[in-house]
């Protein structure tokens, strides 16, 4: 605040008398037959200064100018301080007492003060303004540049992309071992009882294609959604989208009387699509660069494309899809081969 104010009486042409005490500036203009002197004082917390020396000391300015053979003397103290109150006791019933509170920037003025001091107040108080906007408007830039800057890296959707990684590379060096034993389909799930594969099958893929394009949706839109939903409600997204499509794929296998074994992330992914669809529709249709119209027609193209390929296991797709939007919508944001055939998820 001393630097706005220093700033400010050397654009009105005032000129700083130096002195010992930081808590004490004196600024004077010269005109044609009188001084106009602003004595600031810096009241801070750990200052005190009572009424009788705040006299004394403007008693002295005042002997200062008439040493120089000054006779008109106008001598305005401006206080700068936290507490208004305290200032106002410091100036008591000293009409030639302004008061700038320091936290606000704004200029007060009781009603025993003068009202102005040729012509000074309206100018104070459009400095003070405009140098407080100014403050804020930095220090809003300086907070936007940082959240700019700031990355947070999506450490659930980076594990899962990495583990998909990881196992598939393994799956090249084990052949058909862990499609055998974790790959999902109705008969493993319900005459083996081996339940873990509703979980395992969603870590495995077929060949580096089906994984390519699930790790890059995977990716993109899992990090939207986990920054928005924190990472442990997207992971239980994430995992339960995809469970609900692995069972959604065991009931269509089972009305529809095919045997299949399947294996893939994309019910999960779905899932996100699923939640994300939701988000963007809490956000007034639009959430990082996403509106509404695109995510439908992505939605629809996906579902599409399922439809016109081959062994694509579009059941899974669908119940991850619903399993993502019911996910969502309970938490509530403002503020988840057999006969030679093979079935990706």
């Amino acid at each position: 605040m001393a630097e706005r104010i220093k700033e400010f009486f050397e654009e009105e042409g005032y000129t700083e008398i130096p002195s010992n005490l930081p808590q004490f500036t004196i600024y004077f203009r010269m005109e044609n037959h009188y001084v106009n002197v602003f004595h600031v004082i810096c009241y801070d917390d750990n200052f005190n200064m009572s009424h009788d020396q705040y006299m004394e000391m403007k008693g002295k300015i005042k002997e200062l100018f008439l040493q120089k053979g000054i006779g008109q003397i106008h001598i305005l103290s401006l206080i700068v301080c936290n507490d208004a109150e305290k200032a106002a006791r410091l100036c008591g019933e000293d009409a030639m007492c302004w008061v700038i509170e320091r936290n606000s920037g704004r200029l007060l003025v009781s009603g025993h003060q003068v009202c102005d001091f040729y012509g000074m107040r309206g100018k104070l108080e459009n400095f003070l303004t405009a140098r407080q906007e100014e403050g804020n408007q930095k220090c809003g830039n300086s907070l936007q540049k940082q959240e700019k800057t700031k990355y947070q890296v999506p450490v659930v959707t980076t594990v899962f992309v990495a583990a998909n990684v990881i196992i598939f590379i393994i799956c090249t060096f084990t052949g058909n071992l862990l499609y055998n034993i974790g790959a999902v389909g109705l008969a493993e799930f319900m005459n083996r009882k081996e339940y873990y594969r509703i979980l395992t099958s969603l870590f495995l893929h077929w060949d580096i294609s089906h994984l390519t394009s699930n790790m890059i949706m995977l990716y993109c839109l899992g990090e939207i959604v986990e920054k928005r939903l924190g990472s442990v409600k997207y992971a239980i997204l994430y995992v339960g989208a995809g469970v609900c499509g692995n069972f959604l794929s065991m009931l269509y296998e089972y009305y529809s009387g095919s045997v299949v074994l399947s294996a893939g992330a994309s019910g999960a992914i779905f899932g996100i699509i699923g939640a994300l669809l939701i988000l963007v529709i809490y956000n007034k249709g639009r959430l990082n660069q996403i509106s509404v119209k695109r995510l439908l027609f992505m939605i629809a193209y996906s579902i599409y494309s399922g439809f016109a390929g081959s062994n694509i296991n579009n059941a899974a797709h669908i119940g991850g899809f619903l399993g993502g939007m019911t996910a969502a919508l309970i938490c509530r944001l403002s503020g988840f081969e057999r006969n030679g055939k093979k079935h990706e998820d």
